[in-house]
């Protein structure tokens, strides 16, 4: 192999098929650059319990950044020193005060693995699955949050996006949000500074991978630092058009292989047998 890439892949809209599974094509590439030995990483807004298989199903080793860089962990070796950088409760309850005097639908907040929920809502609990031993808690979250949240999901009718993202902005000094793609319309609340670089800075350094072999993939608007961050940012074909603009490529999209057919080109994969 030239050199070690640190690859690192987004989930939903990037490595996963608008199914939400692993694109057959492309588990075949990624499978075959580690093969090469380059690394390849997990990098999602989604928790744990929601992507680890996934993670499993690619053979990973490595670390994993989950709730957009609020937990950066590995999966694998407890032992890695795992960053875990939460809301402060004072902040969340602020936050849920905010919600509910603007009006939404739902507030989901995540403690790690733990997922407490404002008001039974079983379309918000089919995405949020949890495994039997780790029930989501349901009631007034004011009175059943007890520790800081690694994150926070707003569900707000689709007219009150735009207000209730002003809303949070006076909170910008303690919170950074994001809106998730459709059909999704949930705005994602994790403590201020936190993003998916700040995940891969810290496994680029643990793996002394320099920015210029970093590889990232992503879609979605909690992508932008990420891709601005690797020294080769792809946007998928279907990703939103400001990721574009800061993105240094642009592949096909997450139903075409987009990260097969990029990592074929810029890895000359197919060229290399061991």
């Amino acid at each position: 192999m030239d050199k070690q890439h640190l690859i690192a892949l987004d989930l939903d809209g990037t490595l996963l098929t608008d199914d939400k599974v692993i694109n057959a094509e492309t588990k075949e590439v990624v499978l075959n650059a580690i093969r090469q030995g380059h690394i390849v990483v997990i990098a999602t807004g989604r928790p744990h319990r929601a992507s680890i298989d996934f993670y499993h199903e690619l053979g990973l080793k490595t670390p994993m950044v989950n709730f957009n860089g609020a937990l950066i962990h590995h999966p694998t070796d407890h032992k890695w020193d795992a960053l875990h950088s939460p809301l402060s409760i004072r902040t969340a309850h602020k936050i849920i005060d905010t919600c509910q005097e603007l009006g939404v639908k739902n507030i989901l907040a995540e403690v790690m693995d733990q997922v407490y929920l404002d008001q039974h809502d079983e379309e918000i609990m089919s995405i949020f699955q949890t495994k039997n031993d780790n029930p989501i808690s349901i009631g007034r979250l004011h009175s059943n949050l007890k520790d800081d949240p690694t994150s926070i999901l707003i569900h707000p009718e689709e007219d009150k996006i735009q207000r209730l993202r002003e809303e949070l902005d006076v909170h910008a000094s303690l919170i950074d949000h994001r809106k998730w793609g459709a059909p999704w319309h949930v705005i994602e609340i994790v403590r201020a500074g936190l993003n998916k670089a700040v995940g891969l800075h810290k496994i680029a350094h643990y793996f002394h991978i320099p920015q210029d072999r970093i590889i990232a993939f992503g879609d979605e608007d909690n992508d932008l630092e990420m891709i601005d961050y690797a020294g080769v940012g792809v946007a998928m074909g279907n990703a939103i058009d400001e990721l574009k603009g800061v993105a240094k490529h642009v592949t096909h999209s997450n139903e075409e292989n987009g990260i097969g057919e990029f990592l074929n080109e810029y890895l000359k994969l197919n060229k290399k047998a061991m």
